[in-house]
This record gives structure tokens, C-alpha cells and sequence, in this order.
């Protein structure tokens, strides 16, 4: 996640839309810019770094998975080429590795210079806090982001100094891709049962019976991380619960309330699907990597997962693979489900020189970088229906979807973003709801507890 995933404001729809046309400016010239937290003696801004002195950049990320390792590969070996006197240290590692190990790794003498941090309070709020990354305010008037990226993007990865307030101040990483959380499905398992993708919500619903009384698994889900079922919560969340109200409890922001009957009944219906048997057996102790790889090969019908899984089920499934968001109920009809932007860039406090990291950053984040993205089947942040018509099969599925979620959907954020111990309250709490330890007024509950105590 990559999770993974806030503005001035509330994330307003419209304005998100708006990044699918924006085109990326050309870096302007090394210019005159100043600012106090560079992290370099002078605290000039340079764009032009074709002459510093050779160094070596080490850059932490956790682009692991086939289209996602391909692409930033290709981006750094063109980075390497275009910059002689540059040579990467690239430090690749699962998600979950990264958030255990990155902490700590900014504390010590040996810190990478750009990492890939999660846009959580959790993660980067705690590093902005702590001024262990840099505002990347100056450099993004140098390059030119703000006018390449709508400001509700940036606000995905904007924090006040003090970090208290979310989606506001300064922005402090720039992200690659964009992602949505839908559903995959085997094209063959759907023929087989006579079904096809269905069109509302209460289709989706009544397929699983569909599917679990024809004898096969309805949905395969890996659970023992926590996180995976907290991306099966959203959707099931968004066919509930109004968005606006969604967005302001997953931005951790106050006025909001998890006590609602929306969430009330969306947790209803997600211990229902458990308790009727339409996961797979033992799914809060399987393993999210080994159980995508199962339905690769044709375990379950459906795979509720985020849009970096496209790649790889497609490398494995190849045409039998598709994707579509999760459809809309009969009463709101709009589509809504969460997502946002994958894991931003952001630059340590302990760079070396952060003139080259930024440089780096915006080398991954440039027109050629979203143009490597889409062909390597990633989503890029900006210009998405541009690449769309290139693409087919489930990467086409994908870049649609990303594409009409953020025009005409409700695009939701991850809900481990609100607090510092979101990701393992809300994980924990969806184990027990599955399980049926609790109930779901308890869940509402227990969720509505962590969320005043933080906001206050």
C-alpha cells in the first residue's frame, strides 16, 4: 500500500479529477530559491545538478512486485545515464519491512537520503514531527509540482510543521501513482457460474451466495497482516456510509463520528460475509502474498485488492484476469471506494545533498516517468486516461476505473491514515468483527473510541 493514503479542506473529487489532464512542467533552470530546513549549508535550490560533485544516493523504497520493481529499474537506470556523477543505492523491501525498519534507519549514521514513507500520521506525520524529512515547498515552486499536481493530491502528503494538522502546510513527498482498491475476478470462474460483473451493489452481494451454494469460494482474502482487511472494510464502508462523512474520520480530522448507521451496517454486512463462509478458510491466518498467489491460480472467484496487484495477477492469470471498482448501491448510485495515491518520495533530513534527491523525485515523477508507469501497467498519478487506450486486459480495467473513480466516483482514503495506531486498531478490531469476538455495534464502537480520543 501502498498504501496508501488528505488537503486543504476535505479531498474534493472534482479537484482529483482535474490531476487525469494536468501535464507535468519542464524543471526550470537551477534558480535562487532559498529555505531555512534544506539540510544543505547554503539552503540554495538547484535543478541543475549535471555538475556536483559524484556521489552516491540512497534510496529506500518498496517497489518489490513485478510492475512496480520493472518501472523504477528502468527510472533509475535512465537517472544513472542522464547523471553519470550519480550512482543509486537502491535499498528495496517488502511494505511491511519498510514501515518496521524505517524508523529506526532515520535515527542512524548511516540514513538513506529519499525514502518512500506512508502518508499516515502514523508514518510520516511522526517523521514531520520529529523533522526527520524535509518540506518540500521550494523545490516544488523550482520544478514546478504544484502546477504539475492538483493541490488535493498534494494535500495526500501535506502536514503543518508540528504535524497536528493533515492535508494543510507543506508538502513533504511526492507520489508516483495513483491507486483503487475493486475487485478481480477469474472471467472464467464468472462463466462457468453463469454470472456476469455485476452492476450494483446488491448484485455483488447476492453473487456470493450465488457462488458459495455452487460449491466454490466466493472471495479469497489474506489476513494475518491486519492491513489487507482494512482495504475489504473500505468498500464495504463506501456502499454504507456517506463519503464526506468517511473522509473526515479517515483524515483523523475532527467533527466526524464512527457511530453512525451506515458504519453500523456496514459492519453488519461484512460479518456476515465471514460467518456465511464466503472467504476462504482460515483468512485471518493466511498470508495476503500467498493468498493473491492461490487466487492466481484459481482459488475463489473474487479478490477484493488494490490496483498494484494488476501486474503481477496478469503476469500469472493472463486474459482470465479482469477488474472493476466496487459498484454502487441502488440508493446512492455513485461508486465509492478507497484509494488515492501510492507511497509518496520524501527526502530525510540526513540527505546529502538534498539538491540531487530532489532532482531524483522529480525524475521519477516527470511525463517520461508516467509514460514508463503505464507501460510497465502501473497507474500514473496524472494523465491516466491518456495511457489508458494503450493498455488492454485487466491494466486497461484498471487505469478506466482509477480514471472514472476519480470523475465521477468517491474516492475515499485509506482508513489508517486518522491516527498513529490506526493501521493496527482498525486491523485488529475488523479480526475480532470477522470472527464474530464482537459485535458490530461493539466494532463502532471501539472504532469511535480511538478516533475522540485522538481528536479530542
Amino acid at each position: 500500500m501502498m498504501d496508501p493514503k488528505i488537503r486543504k479542506g476535505l479531498l474534493t473529487i472534482g479537484a482529483v479529477g482535474a490531476l487525469i489532464t494536468l501535464a507535468a512542467c519542464a524543471p526550470s533552470g537551477g534558480g535562487g530559491v532559498t529555505q531555512s530546513n534544506t539540510g544543505s549549508q547554503s539552503g540554495e535550490i538547484v535543478t541543475d545538478i549535471a555538475n556536483v560533485p559524484e556521489q552516491t544516493l540512497t534510496v529506500w523504497d518498496q517497489e518489490i512486485r513485478g510492475g512496480q520493481n520493472e518501472q523504477i529499474e528502468k527510472l533509475n537506470a535512465a537517472f544513472m545515464e542522464k547523471y553519470p556523477n550519480i550512482t543509486i543505492n537502491r535499498v528495496s523491501q517488502s511494505f511491511d519491512d519498510l514501515e518496521a525498519t524505517l524508523r529506526l534507519a532515520l535515527t542512524s549514521d548511516d540514513a538513506p537520503d529519499v525514502v518512500q514513507a506512508n502518508n499516515s500520521r502514523a508514518i510520516m506525520g511522526q517523521f514531520v514531527s520529529a523533522k526527520q524529512i524535509l518540506c518540500l515547498d521550494d523545490w516544488a515552486e523550482a520544478y514546478g509540482w504544484n502546477e504539475a499536481y492538483p493541490e488535493s493530491i498534494l494535500a495526500f502528503s501535506s502536514y503543518s510543521e508540528d504535524a497536528q494538522d493533515f492535508g494543510e502546510g507543506c508538502v513533504y513527498g511526492l507520489p508516483q501513482v495513483g491507486e483503487a482498491v475493486g475487485v478481480y475476478y477469474s472471467k472464467k470462474h464468472l462463466e462457468e457460474l453463469g454470472l456476469e460483473i455485476p452492476q450494483t451493489w446488491e448484485d455483488f452481494v447476492a453473487q456470493l451466495e450465488t457462488i458459495k451454494a455452487a460449491g466454490k469460494t466466493p472471495l479469497v482474502l489474506g489476513n494475518v497482516e491486519k492491513w489487507p482487511g482494512i482495504h475489504v472494510w473500505g468498500p464495504v464502508q463506501g456502499a454504507y456510509e456517506k463519503a464526506a462523512d468517511i473522509r473526515v474520520i479517515g483524515f483523523g480530522n475532527p467533527g466526524g463520528s464512527w457511530d453512525t448507521e451506515g458504519n453500523t451496517a456496514a459492519a453488519s454486512e461484512l460479518q456476515r460475509w465471514a460467518q456465511a463462509g464466503y472467504f476462504n478458510e482460515g483468512f485471518n491466518g493466511a498470508d495476503y502474498d500467498t493468498v493473491w498467489q492461490e487466487f492466481a491460480k484459481g482459488e475463489g472467484a473474487y479478490l477484493i485488492g488494490g490496483s498494484w496487484l494488476g501486474p503481477d495477477l496478469e503476469a500469472s492469470m493472463g486474459e482470465d484476469v479482469g477488474f472493476f471498482l466496487p459498484p454502487a448501491n441502488s440508493v446512492n448510485k455513485v461508486v465509492a471506494t478507497t484509494g488515492g495515491t501510492g507511497l509518496p518520495f520524501a527526502i530525510t533530513s540526513a540527505a546529502k545533498d538534498p539538491n540531487v534527491a530532489a532532482a531524483y523525485i522529480d525524475f521519477l515523477t516527470n511525463d517520461d516517468a508516467m509514460k514508463v508507469l503505464a507501460e510497465t501497467g502501473n497507474i500514473p498519478v496524472r494523465n491516466a486516461s491518456e495511457f489508458a487506450s494503450e493498455q488492454s486486459g485487466v491494466i486497461a480495467d484498471i487505469m478506466n476505473g482509477f480514471t472514472d473513480l476519480t470523475t465521477e466516483g468517491d474516492l475515499l482514503p485509506y482508513m489508517d491514515y486518522a491516527t498513529p495506531t490506526m493501521g493496527d486498531d482498525l486491523g485488529a478490531a475488523l479480526q475480532e468483527l470477522m470472527e464474530a469476538r464482537i459485535t458490530p455495534e461493539e466494532f463502532v464502537q471501539q472504532m469511535e473510541g480511538y478516533y475522540t480520543a485522538f481528536v479530542g
